[in-house]
Protein backbone atom coordinates (compact mmCIF):
# COMPACT_ATOMS: atom_id res chain seq x y z
CA UNK A 1 0.00 0.00 0.00
CA UNK A 2 3.04 2.26 -0.13
CA UNK A 3 3.82 4.83 -2.74
CA UNK A 4 6.85 6.88 -3.55
CA UNK A 5 8.04 10.07 -5.26
CA UNK A 6 7.14 10.30 -8.89
CA UNK A 7 10.70 10.73 -10.18
CA UNK A 8 12.09 7.52 -11.69
CA UNK A 9 15.14 6.44 -13.64
CA UNK A 10 13.75 3.36 -15.38
CA UNK A 11 11.46 5.19 -17.77
CA UNK A 12 12.12 6.62 -21.24
CA UNK A 13 12.80 10.38 -21.16
CA UNK A 14 10.07 12.58 -22.53
CA UNK A 15 9.02 16.18 -22.51
CA UNK A 16 8.65 17.38 -18.94
CA UNK A 17 5.08 18.42 -18.11
CA UNK A 18 4.59 21.96 -16.95
CA UNK A 19 4.19 21.99 -13.18
CA UNK A 20 1.15 23.86 -11.92
CA UNK A 21 1.56 26.64 -9.42
CA UNK A 22 1.68 25.17 -5.90
CA UNK A 23 -1.48 25.70 -3.86
CA UNK A 24 -1.79 26.31 -0.13
CA UNK A 25 -2.21 22.56 0.46
CA UNK A 26 0.88 21.62 -1.58
CA UNK A 27 3.18 21.42 1.51
CA UNK A 28 0.95 18.63 2.85
CA UNK A 29 1.87 16.26 0.02
CA UNK A 30 5.32 15.19 1.34
CA UNK A 31 3.81 14.58 4.80
CA UNK A 32 0.93 12.54 3.37
CA UNK A 33 3.40 10.66 1.16
CA UNK A 34 5.52 9.71 4.16
CA UNK A 35 2.48 8.64 6.20
CA UNK A 36 1.05 6.64 3.28
CA UNK A 37 4.42 4.95 2.71
CA UNK A 38 5.06 3.88 6.29
CA UNK A 39 1.44 2.97 7.03
CA UNK A 40 1.40 0.90 3.86
CA UNK A 41 4.62 -0.92 4.69
CA UNK A 42 3.75 -1.79 8.29
CA UNK A 43 -0.05 -2.17 8.17
CA UNK A 44 -0.24 -3.97 4.81
CA UNK A 45 0.41 -7.48 6.24
CA UNK A 46 -2.60 -7.10 8.57
CA UNK A 47 -4.72 -5.72 5.75
CA UNK A 48 -3.67 -8.61 3.53
CA UNK A 49 -4.90 -11.16 6.07
CA UNK A 50 -8.16 -9.21 6.54
CA UNK A 51 -8.66 -9.01 2.75
CA UNK A 52 -8.04 -12.70 2.10
CA UNK A 53 -10.23 -13.89 4.98
CA UNK A 54 -12.90 -11.33 4.06
CA UNK A 55 -12.89 -12.65 0.49
CA UNK A 56 -13.43 -16.17 1.81
CA UNK A 57 -16.20 -15.04 4.17
CA UNK A 58 -18.11 -13.27 1.40
CA UNK A 59 -18.06 -16.49 -0.60
CA UNK A 60 -19.02 -18.64 2.39
CA UNK A 61 -22.72 -17.74 2.18
CA UNK A 62 -23.15 -19.47 -1.16
CA UNK A 63 -20.81 -22.32 -0.20
CA UNK A 64 -22.89 -22.92 2.92
CA UNK A 65 -26.05 -23.41 0.85
CA UNK A 66 -24.28 -26.10 -1.19
CA UNK A 67 -22.46 -27.90 1.61
CA UNK A 68 -25.47 -28.02 3.98
CA UNK A 69 -28.22 -28.29 1.37
CA UNK A 70 -29.53 -31.54 2.87
CA UNK A 71 -30.05 -30.03 6.32
CA UNK A 72 -31.33 -26.62 5.14
CA UNK A 73 -33.96 -27.80 2.64
CA UNK A 74 -36.80 -30.31 2.63
CA UNK A 75 -36.90 -33.42 0.46
CA UNK A 76 -40.30 -32.46 -0.95
CA UNK A 77 -42.56 -29.45 -0.44
CA UNK A 78 -45.81 -30.56 1.21
CA UNK A 79 -49.30 -29.13 1.19
CA UNK A 80 -49.44 -28.04 4.84
CA UNK A 81 -47.00 -27.60 7.71
CA UNK A 82 -47.24 -29.26 11.11
CA UNK A 83 -47.86 -27.00 14.14
CA UNK A 84 -44.59 -25.53 15.37
CA UNK A 85 -45.03 -27.34 18.71
CA UNK A 86 -45.00 -30.71 16.94
CA UNK A 87 -41.89 -29.79 15.00
CA UNK A 88 -40.10 -28.86 18.23
CA UNK A 89 -41.28 -32.10 19.84
CA UNK A 90 -39.78 -34.06 16.93
CA UNK A 91 -36.47 -32.27 17.37
CA UNK A 92 -36.46 -32.91 21.13
CA UNK A 93 -37.22 -36.58 20.59
CA UNK A 94 -34.15 -36.91 18.37
CA UNK A 95 -32.02 -34.62 20.56
CA UNK A 96 -33.20 -34.54 24.20
CA UNK A 97 -29.91 -33.01 25.39
CA UNK A 98 -29.62 -29.36 26.45
CA UNK A 99 -32.51 -26.88 26.48
CA UNK A 100 -34.39 -25.06 23.74
CA UNK A 101 -32.71 -21.68 23.23
CA UNK A 102 -34.74 -20.55 20.21
CA UNK A 103 -36.87 -21.77 17.34
CA UNK A 104 -36.82 -20.49 13.76
CA UNK A 105 -39.87 -21.72 11.81
CA UNK A 106 -39.21 -22.59 8.17
CA UNK A 107 -38.79 -19.19 6.40
CA UNK A 108 -39.60 -20.52 2.92
CA UNK A 109 -41.65 -23.33 1.37
CA UNK A 110 -38.59 -25.52 0.73
CA UNK A 111 -36.72 -24.65 3.96
CA UNK A 112 -36.45 -26.60 7.20
CA UNK A 113 -37.30 -25.40 10.69
CA UNK A 114 -34.38 -24.84 13.05
CA UNK A 115 -34.65 -25.74 16.73
CA UNK A 116 -31.60 -24.35 18.58
CA UNK A 117 -30.40 -26.13 21.70
CA UNK A 118 -28.04 -24.60 24.26
CA UNK A 119 -25.98 -26.36 26.92
CA UNK A 120 -25.23 -29.34 24.68
CA UNK A 121 -22.07 -31.23 25.60
CA UNK A 122 -19.34 -30.81 23.01
CA UNK A 123 -20.85 -27.60 21.58
CA UNK A 124 -19.12 -24.26 22.17
CA UNK A 125 -20.97 -22.43 25.00
CA UNK A 126 -21.37 -19.39 22.73
CA UNK A 127 -22.91 -21.56 20.00
CA UNK A 128 -26.04 -23.68 19.78
CA UNK A 129 -26.88 -27.04 18.25
CA UNK A 130 -29.32 -26.41 15.40
CA UNK A 131 -31.67 -29.34 14.76
CA UNK A 132 -33.20 -29.20 11.26
CA UNK A 133 -36.80 -30.43 11.03
CA UNK A 134 -38.91 -30.98 7.91
CA UNK A 135 -42.00 -28.81 8.67
CA UNK A 136 -44.27 -31.07 6.59
CA UNK A 137 -43.31 -34.50 7.97
CA UNK A 138 -41.58 -33.73 11.28
CA UNK A 139 -38.55 -35.73 10.13
CA UNK A 140 -35.20 -34.55 11.51
CA UNK A 141 -32.80 -33.98 8.60
CA UNK A 142 -29.69 -33.38 10.69
CA UNK A 143 -28.08 -31.29 13.42
CA UNK A 144 -25.22 -28.79 13.11
CA UNK A 145 -23.44 -26.34 15.38
CA UNK A 146 -24.66 -22.79 14.73
CA UNK A 147 -23.35 -19.34 15.63
CA UNK A 148 -24.61 -15.77 15.56
CA UNK A 149 -27.75 -13.96 14.57
CA UNK A 150 -27.35 -14.84 10.89
CA UNK A 151 -27.39 -18.57 11.71
CA UNK A 152 -23.86 -19.35 10.52
CA UNK A 153 -23.17 -23.08 10.22
CA UNK A 154 -19.74 -24.72 10.79
CA UNK A 155 -18.08 -23.70 7.49
CA UNK A 156 -19.07 -20.04 7.67
CA UNK A 157 -18.51 -19.92 11.42
CA UNK A 158 -14.91 -21.10 11.00
CA UNK A 159 -14.19 -18.52 8.28
CA UNK A 160 -15.99 -15.78 10.23
CA UNK A 161 -13.88 -16.39 13.34
CA UNK A 162 -10.72 -16.59 11.23
CA UNK A 163 -11.53 -13.20 9.69
CA UNK A 164 -12.49 -11.66 13.03
CA UNK A 165 -9.81 -12.94 15.40
CA UNK A 166 -7.64 -15.57 13.63
CA UNK A 167 -9.09 -18.14 16.07
CA UNK A 168 -7.10 -16.49 18.87
CA UNK A 169 -10.05 -15.26 20.94
CA UNK A 170 -10.45 -11.71 22.23
CA UNK A 171 -6.75 -10.87 21.84
CA UNK A 172 -6.92 -11.92 18.22
CA UNK A 173 -9.60 -9.32 17.55
CA UNK A 174 -6.97 -6.61 17.91
CA UNK A 175 -5.53 -7.54 14.50
CA UNK A 176 -8.81 -6.82 12.68
CA UNK A 177 -9.41 -3.63 14.66
CA UNK A 178 -5.87 -2.48 13.87
CA UNK A 179 -6.46 -3.13 10.15
CA UNK A 180 -9.83 -1.32 10.18
CA UNK A 181 -8.35 1.60 12.13
CA UNK A 182 -5.73 2.25 9.44
CA UNK A 183 -7.51 1.26 6.23
CA UNK A 184 -9.30 4.61 5.93
CA UNK A 185 -6.04 6.49 6.66
CA UNK A 186 -4.16 4.68 3.90
CA UNK A 187 -7.04 5.04 1.45
CA UNK A 188 -7.44 8.73 2.23
CA UNK A 189 -3.71 9.34 1.87
CA UNK A 190 -3.73 7.56 -1.47
CA UNK A 191 -6.57 9.78 -2.72
CA UNK A 192 -4.69 12.93 -1.72
CA UNK A 193 -1.55 11.73 -3.50
CA UNK A 194 -3.45 10.69 -6.63
CA UNK A 195 -5.34 13.96 -7.08
CA UNK A 196 -2.28 16.06 -6.24
CA UNK A 197 -0.24 14.45 -9.04
CA UNK A 198 0.04 16.20 -12.40
CA UNK A 199 -2.49 14.82 -14.86
CA UNK A 200 0.22 13.72 -17.29
CA UNK A 201 1.74 11.43 -14.64
CA UNK A 202 -1.54 9.57 -14.02
CA UNK A 203 -1.62 7.97 -17.48
CA UNK A 204 -1.17 4.20 -17.83
CA UNK A 205 -1.00 3.88 -21.61
CA UNK A 206 2.53 3.93 -22.96
CA UNK A 207 4.19 3.73 -19.52
CA UNK A 208 6.34 0.97 -18.09
CA UNK A 209 8.31 0.03 -15.02
CA UNK A 210 7.62 1.75 -11.79
CA UNK A 211 5.44 4.46 -13.34
CA UNK A 212 3.07 1.83 -14.71
CA UNK A 213 2.89 0.06 -11.33
CA UNK A 214 2.22 3.40 -9.68
CA UNK A 215 -0.51 4.13 -12.21
CA UNK A 216 -2.22 0.77 -11.62
CA UNK A 217 -1.92 1.20 -7.86
CA UNK A 218 -3.42 4.69 -7.98
CA UNK A 219 -6.21 3.98 -10.46
CA UNK A 220 -7.52 0.90 -8.65
CA UNK A 221 -7.08 2.65 -5.30
CA UNK A 222 -9.17 5.64 -6.40
CA UNK A 223 -12.01 3.44 -7.65
CA UNK A 224 -12.01 1.29 -4.51
CA UNK A 225 -11.43 4.06 -1.93
CA UNK A 226 -15.12 4.61 -1.17
CA UNK A 227 -15.54 0.91 -0.41
CA UNK A 228 -12.48 0.95 1.84
CA UNK A 229 -13.83 3.92 3.82
CA UNK A 230 -17.09 2.05 4.27
CA UNK A 231 -15.43 -1.23 5.35
CA UNK A 232 -13.23 0.64 7.82
CA UNK A 233 -16.11 2.59 9.39
CA UNK A 234 -18.47 -0.37 9.68
CA UNK A 235 -15.72 -2.71 10.85
CA UNK A 236 -14.95 -0.35 13.73
CA UNK A 237 -18.60 -0.26 14.88
CA UNK A 238 -18.30 -3.70 16.48
CA UNK A 239 -14.59 -3.71 17.30
CA UNK A 240 -13.33 -4.01 20.88
CA UNK A 241 -12.14 -0.50 21.74
CA UNK A 242 -13.37 1.84 19.00
CA UNK A 243 -16.67 -0.07 19.00
CA UNK A 244 -17.11 0.57 22.73
CA UNK A 245 -16.52 4.29 22.16
CA UNK A 246 -19.04 4.34 19.32
CA UNK A 247 -21.63 2.57 21.49
CA UNK A 248 -21.01 5.08 24.27
CA UNK A 249 -21.47 7.96 21.86
CA UNK A 250 -24.69 6.50 20.46
CA UNK A 251 -26.04 5.98 23.99
CA UNK A 252 -25.24 9.56 24.98
CA UNK A 253 -27.10 10.79 21.88
CA UNK A 254 -30.12 8.57 22.56
CA UNK A 255 -29.41 6.50 19.46
CA UNK A 256 -29.07 3.02 21.00
CA UNK A 257 -30.81 0.07 19.41
CA UNK A 258 -34.10 -0.53 21.28
CA UNK A 259 -35.39 -3.96 22.24
CA UNK A 260 -38.55 -5.31 23.82
CA UNK A 261 -38.95 -5.85 27.54
CA UNK A 262 -38.59 -9.50 28.49
CA UNK A 263 -40.74 -9.04 31.61
CA UNK A 264 -44.01 -10.95 31.32
CA UNK A 265 -46.11 -7.84 31.77
CA UNK A 266 -43.43 -5.19 31.74
CA UNK A 267 -43.22 -1.73 30.29
CA UNK A 268 -40.90 -0.74 27.45
CA UNK A 269 -37.49 -1.56 28.87
CA UNK A 270 -34.70 -1.58 26.30
CA UNK A 271 -33.33 -4.91 27.53
CA UNK A 272 -33.73 -7.99 25.36
CA UNK A 273 -34.74 -11.43 26.55
CA UNK A 274 -32.07 -13.75 27.78
CA UNK A 275 -30.84 -16.21 25.15
CA UNK A 276 -30.85 -19.02 27.68
CA UNK A 277 -34.12 -20.86 27.51
CA UNK A 278 -36.37 -22.86 29.74
CA UNK A 279 -39.23 -25.06 28.54
CA UNK A 280 -40.20 -24.24 24.96
CA UNK A 281 -43.83 -25.15 25.79
CA UNK A 282 -44.04 -22.92 28.87
CA UNK A 283 -47.52 -21.45 29.45
CA UNK A 284 -49.89 -21.29 26.48
CA UNK A 285 -47.33 -22.95 24.19
CA UNK A 286 -45.49 -22.10 21.02
CA UNK A 287 -48.44 -22.28 18.63
CA UNK A 288 -50.41 -19.52 20.37
CA UNK A 289 -47.25 -17.47 20.91
CA UNK A 290 -46.43 -17.60 17.20
CA UNK A 291 -50.04 -16.81 16.29
CA UNK A 292 -49.96 -13.72 18.54
CA UNK A 293 -46.79 -12.50 16.81
CA UNK A 294 -48.27 -13.13 13.37
CA UNK A 295 -51.32 -11.09 14.37
CA UNK A 296 -48.96 -8.15 15.04
CA UNK A 297 -47.59 -8.41 11.49
CA UNK A 298 -44.39 -10.38 12.15
CA UNK A 299 -43.95 -12.36 8.95
CA UNK A 300 -41.13 -14.81 8.14
CA UNK A 301 -38.37 -15.18 8.97
CA UNK A 302 -38.88 -15.04 12.74
CA UNK A 303 -37.16 -16.43 15.80
CA UNK A 304 -39.00 -17.46 18.97
CA UNK A 305 -37.05 -17.22 22.22
CA UNK A 306 -38.71 -19.05 25.17
CA UNK A 307 -38.91 -17.38 28.61
CA UNK A 308 -35.75 -17.45 30.69
CA UNK A 309 -37.81 -18.02 33.85
CA UNK A 310 -41.39 -17.87 35.16
CA UNK A 311 -41.40 -14.08 35.33
CA UNK A 312 -40.23 -13.62 31.73
CA UNK A 313 -42.08 -13.41 28.45
CA UNK A 314 -41.58 -15.08 25.11
CA UNK A 315 -39.75 -12.85 22.63
CA UNK A 316 -40.57 -13.21 18.95
CA UNK A 317 -38.39 -11.22 16.57
CA UNK A 318 -37.93 -10.96 12.86
CA UNK A 319 -34.44 -11.94 11.72
CA UNK A 320 -34.34 -10.89 8.06
CA UNK A 321 -31.14 -8.96 7.42
CA UNK A 322 -31.57 -8.69 3.66
CA UNK A 323 -33.26 -5.72 2.03
CA UNK A 324 -35.85 -4.72 3.07
CA UNK A 325 -34.85 -5.30 6.67
CA UNK A 326 -37.34 -7.06 8.95
CA UNK A 327 -36.38 -6.37 12.55
CA UNK A 328 -39.71 -5.92 14.37
CA UNK A 329 -40.06 -7.75 17.67
CA UNK A 330 -42.74 -8.44 20.28
CA UNK A 331 -42.91 -9.83 23.81
CA UNK A 332 -45.77 -12.26 24.53
CA UNK A 333 -47.04 -13.13 28.00
CA UNK A 334 -46.71 -16.93 28.37
CA UNK A 335 -49.78 -17.24 30.64
CA UNK A 336 -52.25 -15.27 28.50
CA UNK A 337 -50.73 -15.28 25.04
CA UNK A 338 -51.15 -11.50 24.83
CA UNK A 339 -48.51 -9.18 23.38
CA UNK A 340 -47.06 -7.03 26.17
CA UNK A 341 -44.47 -5.00 24.28
CA UNK A 342 -43.69 -4.16 20.65
CA UNK A 343 -40.68 -2.58 18.93
CA UNK A 344 -40.81 -1.67 15.25
CA UNK A 345 -37.72 -1.26 13.09
CA UNK A 346 -39.38 1.80 11.56
CA UNK A 347 -39.19 3.45 15.00
CA UNK A 348 -35.45 2.81 15.48
CA UNK A 349 -33.31 5.95 15.94
CA UNK A 350 -31.44 7.02 12.79
CA UNK A 351 -28.01 5.91 14.00
CA UNK A 352 -29.41 2.54 15.10
CA UNK A 353 -30.79 1.99 11.61
CA UNK A 354 -27.57 3.10 9.94
CA UNK A 355 -25.55 0.80 12.20
CA UNK A 356 -27.81 -2.15 11.36
CA UNK A 357 -27.62 -1.48 7.62
CA UNK A 358 -23.88 -0.85 7.74
CA UNK A 359 -23.09 -4.09 9.56
CA UNK A 360 -25.33 -6.13 7.27
CA UNK A 361 -23.78 -4.55 4.18
CA UNK A 362 -20.30 -5.20 5.59
CA UNK A 363 -21.09 -8.87 6.23
CA UNK A 364 -22.68 -9.39 2.81
CA UNK A 365 -26.29 -10.11 3.76
CA UNK A 366 -28.07 -6.83 2.96
CA UNK A 367 -28.22 -7.31 -0.81
CA UNK A 368 -27.48 -11.01 -1.01
CA UNK A 369 -25.32 -12.33 -3.86
CA UNK A 370 -24.71 -8.87 -5.38
CA UNK A 371 -23.48 -7.64 -1.99
CA UNK A 372 -21.18 -10.66 -1.64
CA UNK A 373 -19.68 -10.24 -5.12
CA UNK A 374 -19.01 -6.54 -4.42
CA UNK A 375 -17.22 -7.45 -1.17
CA UNK A 376 -15.12 -10.07 -2.97
CA UNK A 377 -14.11 -7.50 -5.60
CA UNK A 378 -13.15 -5.00 -2.87
CA UNK A 379 -11.08 -7.66 -1.09
CA UNK A 380 -9.35 -8.59 -4.35
CA UNK A 381 -8.64 -4.90 -5.05
CA UNK A 382 -7.02 -4.54 -1.64
CA UNK A 383 -4.80 -7.59 -2.24
CA UNK A 384 -3.66 -6.18 -5.62
CA UNK A 385 -2.98 -2.74 -4.10
CA UNK A 386 -0.80 -4.29 -1.41
CA UNK A 387 1.17 -6.34 -3.98
CA UNK A 388 1.65 -3.29 -6.22
CA UNK A 389 2.65 -1.17 -3.21
CA UNK A 390 5.48 -3.53 -2.24
CA UNK A 391 6.46 -3.86 -5.90
CA UNK A 392 6.84 -0.08 -6.19
CA UNK A 393 9.05 -0.09 -3.12
CA UNK A 394 11.20 -2.77 -4.73
CA UNK A 395 11.31 -0.92 -8.07
CA UNK A 396 12.34 2.23 -6.28
CA UNK A 397 15.51 0.39 -5.26
CA UNK A 398 16.24 -0.34 -8.96
CA UNK A 399 14.80 -3.86 -8.69
CA UNK A 400 17.70 -5.18 -6.61
CA UNK A 401 16.63 -4.08 -3.14
CA UNK A 402 13.86 -2.15 -1.46
CA UNK A 403 14.09 1.60 -1.90
CA UNK A 404 15.07 4.03 0.82
CA UNK A 405 12.22 5.37 2.94
CA UNK A 406 10.74 8.83 2.40
CA UNK A 407 12.94 11.51 4.05
CA UNK A 408 12.04 12.96 7.44
CA UNK A 409 11.04 16.52 8.20
CA UNK A 410 8.03 16.78 5.89
CA UNK A 411 5.89 18.22 8.70
CA UNK A 412 8.21 21.26 8.93
CA UNK A 413 7.01 22.40 5.50
CA UNK A 414 3.36 22.54 6.59
CA UNK A 415 2.12 26.04 7.56
CA UNK A 416 1.02 26.33 11.23
CA UNK A 417 -2.49 27.35 10.12
CA UNK A 418 -2.89 23.86 8.64
CA UNK A 419 -0.59 21.88 10.92
CA UNK A 420 -2.10 22.88 14.29
CA UNK A 421 -5.77 22.07 13.47
CA UNK A 422 -4.55 18.88 11.79
CA UNK A 423 -2.74 17.78 14.94
CA UNK A 424 -5.83 18.50 17.07
CA UNK A 425 -8.04 16.51 14.68
CA UNK A 426 -5.64 13.56 14.67
CA UNK A 427 -5.46 13.63 18.48
CA UNK A 428 -9.27 13.46 18.77
CA UNK A 429 -9.46 10.62 16.25
CA UNK A 430 -6.66 8.83 18.06
CA UNK A 431 -8.59 9.02 21.31
CA UNK A 432 -11.76 7.52 19.84
CA UNK A 433 -9.88 5.00 17.67
CA UNK A 434 -7.07 3.81 19.98
CA UNK A 435 -5.50 1.35 17.54
CA UNK A 436 -4.95 4.28 15.19
CA UNK A 437 -3.80 6.76 17.83
CA UNK A 438 -1.45 4.55 19.86
CA UNK A 439 0.54 3.12 16.89
CA UNK A 440 0.75 6.59 15.34
CA UNK A 441 2.12 8.05 18.58
CA UNK A 442 4.59 5.17 18.79
CA UNK A 443 5.74 5.78 15.24
CA UNK A 444 6.25 9.50 15.87
CA UNK A 445 8.29 8.83 19.02
CA UNK A 446 10.43 6.21 17.26
CA UNK A 447 10.90 8.49 14.25
CA UNK A 448 12.00 11.41 16.41
CA UNK A 449 14.48 9.23 18.32
CA UNK A 450 15.93 7.76 15.14
CA UNK A 451 16.18 11.23 13.65
CA UNK A 452 18.04 12.47 16.74
CA UNK A 453 20.44 9.53 16.62
CA UNK A 454 21.13 10.15 12.92
CA UNK A 455 21.66 13.86 13.59
CA UNK A 456 24.21 13.20 16.35
CA UNK A 457 26.07 10.67 14.24
CA UNK A 458 26.21 13.20 11.42
CA UNK A 459 27.66 15.87 13.74
CA UNK A 460 30.21 13.40 15.14
CA UNK A 461 31.31 12.42 11.63
CA UNK A 462 31.63 16.06 10.59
Amino acid sequence: MSTAPTTTTDEAPGPAPVAPAPGRWAPLRPLVLRLHFYAGVFVAPFLLVAAVTGFLYAGAFQAEKIVYRHEMTVAEVGSSELPISEQVAAARKAHPEGTVAAVRPAPAADATTRVMLSGVEGVDPDHTLAVFVDPYTGKVRGALEQYGSTGALPLRTWIDEFHRDLHLGENGRLYSEFAASWLWVIAGGGLVLWFSRRRALRKLRGTSGRRRTLGLHGTVGVWAAGGFFFLSATGLTWSTYAGANIDELRTSLGQSTPSVSSAAGGDHAGHGASASAGDAEHGVGLDKILAAARAKGLGNPVEIVPPADESSAYVVRQVQRSWPEKQDSVAVDPTTGEVTDTVRFADYPVLAKLTRWGIDLHTGVLFGLVNQIALMLLALSLVLLIVWGYRMWWQRGKGSSFGRPIPRGAWQQVPPAILVPGVVLVAVLGYFVPLFGIPLAGFIVADVLLGEVAHRRGKKTA
